[in-house]
């Protein structure tokens, strides 16, 4: 991993997994969706699972092999997992990074 992708904000981090999951879903309407640290993956995108593991290995590809986000969905609860937030996911990706 570079010194840049270390040196990343917690904001930048939050923006670039809000790209990662537009260019994930790669569909018309969440183009001009809002989405934010609030938006729950289930409740307000309604995503498959399919596309929650593409949003995976696009995070991996652009962060590195290291983060352990099959991992860390594993030691969920199901009601955590559906209940997560784009918010939850950056701020998991962030943590990675000042590790």
């Amino acid at each position: 991993m570079d010194n840049l992708k270390m040196a990343e904000s917690k904001d930048a981090v939050l923006a670039q997994v809000i790209d990662i999951i537009r260019r994930a879903v790669d569909e018309d309407w969440i183009l001009d969706f809002d989405i934010d640290a609030q938006t729950s993956f289930n409740d307000d995108l309604e995503l498959e699972s399919i596309e929650f593991v593409g949003i995976a290995e696009k995070i991996q590809e652009h962060y590195g092999k290291h983060i352990g986000f099959i991992e860390w969905l594993s030691g969920m609860k199901i009601d955590q997992i559906v209940a997560l937030t784009v918010g939850d996911l950056a701020d998991f990706v962030y943590g990675h990074l000042q590790a």
